[in-house]
């Protein structure tokens, strides 16, 4: 939210007196459409998405009053309206900053196989994906707290085992992990091929937190062996599903 000393805010002028006060159904459209655009919207891009007949003009200044003495106000940058933080709020806004990162398509891959696998190790992540797997991959989901260590998978060499967070439910909608979209879903949203090999099935995740018998519990230092800074950098020049030389 940019403050004040940031942006010139033109005041809107009253409506004429003669001109029909908006209707609250109209309001409440307007406040949504401002809500959900990512960015600024004029008066004649919000028109084409109102009802025909409604005075736009004249509700944009009715809703305009409405937020004056709120924590966000509606204002108007160079002829377009945005909801922007008060501006004697705006300090609580200097100490934080948010960076936006894109995951890369192995992110996603061991992400998608984690949520509907999990408990789930990194070998078994790189029998699913059928290629080598990086850690630098493992720590940016670490990081990005949607997954995180469940325990010890009782075989040779103990490796971890990961799973989801709350965090992940709430980044995506999920009331739970059943909401995950099935085998029919994805096939609908074209994120599978129609044609998939005999046999082929999405599993069903599970929400049961507890360790299953195949797992042992974290021992002290997991947590920050898991988010060893990484030496080696995954590539995804691969095709989805074919071999990559290790490292990739």
């Amino acid at each position: 939210m940019a403050s004040l000393a940031e942006m010139r805010v033109e005041q809107f002028e009253e409506p004429e007196s003669d001109l029909p006060a908006a209707r609250p159904e109209e309001l409440r459209l307007l406040e949504a459409l401002l809500f959900a655009s990512s960015e600024p919207l004029d008066q004649a891009a919000l028109a084409k998405r109102m009802p025909d007949g409604v005075d736009i003009k004249s509700a944009l200044a009715r809703l305009q009053a409405d937020y004056a003495s709120r924590g966000v106000n509606l204002v108007r940058i160079a002829n377009k309206w945005t909801f922007r933080t008060a501006g004697d709020l705006a300090w609580l806004m200097t100490r934080e900053s948010t960076e936006t990162r894109r995951l890369s398509r192995a992110a996603i891959e061991v992400l998608a196989i984690i949520a509907y696998h999990q408990p789930v190790t990194r070998a078994e992540i790189e029998e699913i994906r059928g290629v080598v797997t990086s850690k630098g991959t493992l720590d940016v989901l670490l990081e990005t707290g949607w997954i995180k260590p469940r325990g010890r998978r009782k075989t040779p060499g103990r490796p971890l085992t990961f799973g989801t967070t709350e965090a992940f439910l709430s980044q995506f909608s999920l009331e739970n992990l059943g909401d995950l979209p099935g085998l029919e879903e994805l096939k609908g949203t074209g994120l599978l091929d129609s044609r998939l090999p005999g046999g082929f099935s999405v599993p069903t995740p599970s929400d049961d937190p507890a360790l299953r018998d195949d797992e042992d519990p974290l021992e002290a230092g997991d947590l920050e062996l898991a988010l060893v800074p990484a030496l080696e950098v995954e590539s995804d020049n691969s095709s989805s599903g074919g071999a990559a030389p290790a490292g990739s």
